[in-house]
């Protein structure tokens, strides 16, 4: 069938085959084949495979760069000791619950976990915290991923990451944990905000519910979520059974700890308060924003793209919601008085968004300037992963040089040094008592890491468990009979006469080293103390200690 039309003033004459028609601005021809069809069918699939290439080679790249910090991890995770919060969370998984004074639960089963599987191993003991924030390092190239971010962008979002990660996974502590939580919540974030898919509120509520398993400031986190739910267009999602899916899911998971925390009269609270008015009153907030220098080093120009990219530029409205993740923990922890540290988990996004608006911004130079530039982003990274690693990382040999600059810098190092001679001094002690009563003595501690020691330790010179007033082992109380004869740990001659009829100095702690910690600087004195003058029930009440 032929027909006739007109189109910009002149005659045209068509002939179609079957019905036609016309939908927004093209036509639509029926009962032919369309070979536009087939060519962009072609050219789709074509272009999937290059993509699934790239995707590919870039999964395997951001394998690689978390198995690379896992190794490090692996090889240099025995060189020093346990650190001093290590020996608590150890004793703690010792006594499996789902609360603790210090932290939620997450943190002592992994403790838990690694001793079923490796002993007392300290690198094995380590092994979960350097694991999860590899995880960490590989979730933050898939963000880069997700924002449309290829191969290069993803490669140097991930390295970005690594730095912190190579501090956070050199000791099992919450950080780790804490960090990956965080990173898991900015990546299913991302994939919502992307996606537009509701169902993605259910992994984002887990990993709230986990995080608050594991450091209480995930609840930072979950504002923030809501924060930039509420304030960008995802707030159509209120309407949404899967966003109240995730919070009932978050509140599930949750729940434990929460009856633990009734059970015993929200404790937490009292710790976390405790905590934060001495580290303002010692001035470990007073640098808040410096810090943030600290924690990013050479990488903060990344950050400072990142954080333009979420909030101001044209590519990444969509993604706008995400940058809240890291604005709103800016403002509540510089308002709080937050440690610098705290801040952390929000980098790894901002990482992310700054690698793909970088890539972005240097396509359109010409080819000098594109080369120059990524070699100086690449160059960035690199220099703060080494400087990273010579002083988070326990490279150096204890007794070197660059240790003991490493220990000026690290402070935590130096909490890793001395405790087996502790005990071995403190057994020692006990040896030189009469045998009637070195059959009864018990061995008082003044903070946890004494106390974890001792019992980690203890066991190959066949000392008793210490008691001690600080954090849960205070809840373990101090024996039945009460003890008569005391190696006290961790106090001074002061506390000793102020609570015993009679106190005496019988050593002091010393590191064969020469590393100056707390053992060896603030209170050395190892003292046999007999009698308490008040019953121990009066005593152990106001015996209590947050640290």
């Amino acid at each position: 069938m032929w027909r006739n039309g007109r189109r910009n003033g002149l005659k045209i004459r068509w002939a179609v085959k079957g019905p036609c028609r016309f939908e927004s601005g093209h036509r639509q021809f029926r009962g032919a084949p369309s070979t536009r069809n087939v060519r962009t069918s072609v050219l789709a699939r074509m272009s999937s495979d290059r993509r699934s290439g790239m995707s590919d080679r870039g999964l395997a790249i951001l394998l690689v760069l978390g198995a690379a910090v896992l190794v490090v991890h692996l090889l240099t995770g025995g060189r020093y000791g346990f650190h001093r919060d290590e020996l608590a969370t150890l004793d703690d998984a010792r006594h499996l619950a789902w609360g603790y004074v210090a932290y939620p639960p997450v943190t002592p089963f992994f403790g838990w976990l690694s001793l079923k599987l490796f002993g007392t191993s300290l690198t094995g003991f380590r092994f979960f915290a350097a694991a999860s924030v590899s995880v960490a390092v590989v979730l933050t190239g898939l963000m880069a991923r997700e924002l449309g971010g290829r191969t290069g962008a993803q490669a140097i979002a991930a390295s970005a990451a690594i730095p912190f990660a190579l501090g956070a996974g050199s000791l099992m502590q919450y950080v780790a944990f804490d960090y990956l939580a965080w990173v898991a919540c900015s990546y299913f974030f991302v994939r919502l905000c992307r996606s537009h898919d509701p169902r993605w509120w259910l992994a984002i509520g887990a990993c709230v519910g986990l995080g608050m398993l594991t450091k209480y400031s995930m609840v930072v986190c979950a504002f923030a979520i809501a924060t930039g739910a509420l304030f960008t267009d995802l707030r159509a999602d209120l309407r949404s059974k899967w966003l109240w899916l995730g919070v009932a899911a978050s509140l599930l998971i949750f729940l434990p700890n929460l009856i633990w925390q009734i059970q015993n009269d929200f404790v937490s609270l009292d710790f976390l308060r405790h905590i934060h008015d001495r580290d303002v009153r010692i001035g470990r907030t007073k640098n808040f924003l410096p810090d943030q220098l600290k924690l990013t080093l050479f990488t903060f120009p990344l950050a400072i793209v990142g954080l333009w990219f979420y909030l101001a530029s044209k590519a990444g409205r969509r993604f706008r919601a995400v940058g809240f993740l890291y604005v709103i923990p800016l403002i509540t922890f510089l308002i709080a008085k937050g440690r610098g540290y705290y801040l952390a988990p929000g980098y790894p996004l901002l990482y992310a968004g700054g690698a793909v608006s970088r890539a972005q911004m240097i396509a359109r130079m010409r080819p000098v300037w594109r080369l120059s530039l990524e070699w100086f982003a690449w160059a960035s990274v690199v220099v703060t992963i080494f400087l990273a690693a010579a002083y988070l990382v326990p490279l150096a040999p204890v007794d070197s040089a660059w240790a003991r600059q490493a220990f000026k810098v690290n402070g935590d190092f130096r909490e890793e040094i001395g405790w087996p001679e502790l005990v071995q001094q403190v057994a020692e002690i006990r040896d030189s008592l009469g045998r009637g009563e070195r059959s009864r003595v018990a061995i008082l501690a003044g903070n946890y890491g004494e106390a974890g020691a001792i019992n980690l330790y203890g066991q190959d010179y066949g000392l008793p468990k210490a008691i001690c007033g600080t954090n849960s082992f205070w809840a373990r109380g101090y024996g039945d009979p009460p003890p008569e004869t005391l190696i006290v740990v961790g106090f001074s001659q002061e506390f000793g006469h102020r609570y015993f009829e009679s106190c005496e100095l019988a050593g002091r702690i010393t590191s064969k080293y020469g590393v100056a910690n707390e053992e060896t600087t603030d209170h050395p004195d190892i003292l046999i103390c007999r009698h308490l003058r008040e019953s121990w029930p009066e005593f152990w009440k106001k015996f209590r200690r947050y640290g």
